[in-house]
C-alpha cells in the first residue's frame, strides 16, 4: 500500500511564496505589538484535558483532538470512561493556555502584564474557506489591568497592525456582554435562559429580525418577551444615537458604571484612530465564548464577508485556576484568513532588495565557481537576494519558474569565458 502524499484532512502543506507572506505578516505583527508594549511568549501545544474542559472553550470543546494516555498508563482492558483513556489534548485555542501560564507565572511577570502569543491551534472542525482543522493563532492580551485602558489599547494595537499590512475599510463591532444581559433582563427573560437567546440573537445578520423573533418563540418564549426584546433593536435603527438611546432605556437594569465605561472605549478609540477603519456599537455581537464577561469586540472585513478577528473582556477566567479572579482582556487576529485575503489580492513582500538568480553550467572549474561566490555574498552584504544554482537543461523553463518566484533579473555563468555575460 502506497503511502499518502496528501495532508490529513483540514490541514495543509504551505508552500514557498506563502511562506515568505506568512513571515512578513508576522513580523509586522512581533514589531507593531511591541511598539505598544507586548512581550511574545509561549505556551506548549499539548494541555491538559481537564484544563481544555474546564468550560472556558464555548462550542470548542466538542472540537479537541484528544490524546490517549502512554505506555502504562493507557489500559484499554480497564477502561469505561473516557477519562480512563485520555490525559491531554492539543489546545484548541491560545487563551487557555494563556491563563494557566499566567497562574503559573504570576509573581514572574509584571503587572498589568501585556502578553503576545502567536501559535498553531487544532479544532477538529468542519473544514472550509480561511478555515482549518490546525491553524495559525496571533493573540494579544493584557492581565491585570481592571480599567478600559486595556479594551482602548488592545483595539489600537490591533487596528495599526491591520493598517501596516494595507486592510482599509474595515469595522470594529463593539458591544458588552453587560448591555446583553440587561437587553435580556428588560425584556423578562429568566437569567438561565440568556444563552440560549443570545445564541438565537447571533444569528441576525443572517435571518433578520423577524427570524430571530420565529425562533425565540418556537424555544418557548412569549410574544410579549419577544417583542419587548426586538423592540430594543428597531428602537436602535431609528435613534440618531444607539447608544444614548439603549443606555436610556436599561437604565434601571444596567450595572453602575457601565454606561460611562462603554462610551469612553468609544470616544477614546475614535479621537486617536485613523481613518481607515470604522468603530461601529453593535448590539447583536454576542462572541461564543461563555467567558466574556463585558466588553467584546470583532473585526468584520467586507471582502471576506465574516469576522477576521475579535476577543473581549474574561475577569472570571483566571480565578478558576487561582481562586482569585484577575482582570482580563485580549483580542485576536484572525491569521490565516488576513494571509488568504492577502494571497488573493497578489499581495508583494515590499522593502526586499532585488532578487536575483545566478546560473552556472555544469563542470565550471573550481577557480570560476570560487569567483561566482564570492560576488554572490557581495551582493547578499548589500542587500540582494542571490540564488546561485545549477543551470538546466531547458533554462528557459528554469527561469519561467524563477521569475514566478520573483526573480527579476539572472546572469549565467559557463565553462568556456567567452559565453559569459
Amino acid at each position: 500500500m502506497a503511502l499518502s502524499k496528501k495532508p490529513v484532512t483540514g490541514m495543509k502543506d504551505i508552500l514557498p511564496e506563502e511562506m515568505e507572506i506568512r513571515d512578513y505578516v508576522m513580523n509586522v505583527i512581533k514589531e507593531t505589538y511591541g511598539n505598544f508594549g507586548f512581550t511574545s511568549m509561549e505556551t506548549p501545544c499539548v494541555e491538559n484535558i481537564a484544563n481544555l474542559n474546564c468550560k472556558a472553550g464555548g462550542e470548542n470543546e466538542k472540537l479537541i483532538f484528544k490524546i490517549l494516555k502512554r505506555g502504562e498508563k493507557l489500559k484499554l482492558s480497564e477502561a469505561e470512561t473516557e477519562e480512563d483513556l485520555v490525559d491531554g489534548g492539543l489546545r484548541y485555542d491560545l487563551t487557555v493556555p494563556l491563563v494557566r501560564y499566567y497562574s503559573n507565572h504570576a509573581n514572574e511577570l509584571p503587572s498589568p502584564f501585556k502578553a503576545l502569543q502567536m501559535g498553531n491551534v487544532w479544532r477538529a472542525d468542519r473544514p472550509q474557506r480561511g478555515r482549518y482543522r490546525q491553524f495559525m493563532q496571533c493573540d494579544i492580551d493584557i492581565l491585570g489591568e481592571p480599567s478600559n485602558l486595556a479594551e482602548i489599547e488592545l483595539i489600537l494595537a490591533t487596528t495599526t497592525t491591520l493598517g501596516k499590512l494595507g486592510f482599509r475599510d474595515f469595522v470594529i463591532r463593539i458591544n458588552d456582554r453587560q448591555i446583553l444581559k440587561a437587553m435580556a433582563n428588560y425584556s423578562g427573560f429568566a437569567e438561565d435562559d440568556y444563552d440560549k437567546v443570545f445564541i438565537i440573537l447571533d444569528k441576525m445578520d443572517k435571518i433578520g429580525i423577524e427570524g430571530v423573533q420565529a425562533e425565540l418563540m418556537e424555544a418557548g418564549y412569549s410574544k410579549e418577551q419577544t417583542g419587548k426584546y426586538l423592540g430594543l433593536f428597531q428602537g436602535m435603527e431609528d435613534a440618531q444615537d444607539p447608544v444614548s438611546y439603549i443606555m436610556d432605556a436599561l437604565k434601571d437594569v444596567l450595572p453602575a458604571g457601565v454606561q460611562e465605561n462603554f462610551r469612553e472605549i468609544l470616544e477614546s478609540v475614535e479621537a486617536t484612530k485613523g481613518d481607515f477603519f470604522k468603530l461601529q456599537f453593535d448590539p447583536t455581537l454576542v462572541r461564543g465564548m461563555s467567558y466574556y464577561t463585558g466588553t467584546i469586540f470583532e473585526v468584520a472585513m467586507p471582502e471576506f464577508g465574516g469576522s477576521c478577528g475579535g476577543g473581549g473582556r474574561y475577569d472570571k477566567m483566571i480565578g478558576k485556576f487561582t481562586g482569585n479572579d484577575v482582570p482580563a482582556c485580549g483580542f485576536s487576529i484572525g491569521f490565516e484568513r488576513i494571509i488568504l485575503l492577502l494571497m488573493e489580492n497578489g499581495f508583494k513582500v515590499p522593502g526586499k532588495g532585488k532578487k536575483e538568480a545566478y546560473l552556472m553550467e555544469k563542470g565550471l572549474p573550481t577557480e570560476e565557481l570560487c569567483k561566482v561566490l564570492r560576488q554572490a555574498q557581495a551582493e547578499r552584504e548589500k542587500g540582494s537576494q542571490i540564488l546561485v544554482a545549477r543551470m538546466n537543461k531547458n533554462k528557459k523553463f528554469q527561469k519561467e519558474q524563477l521569475c514566478a518566484q520573483g526573480y527579476e533579473s539572472f546572469q549565467e555563468f559557463y565553462k568556456e569565458p567567452l559565453k559569459n555575460n
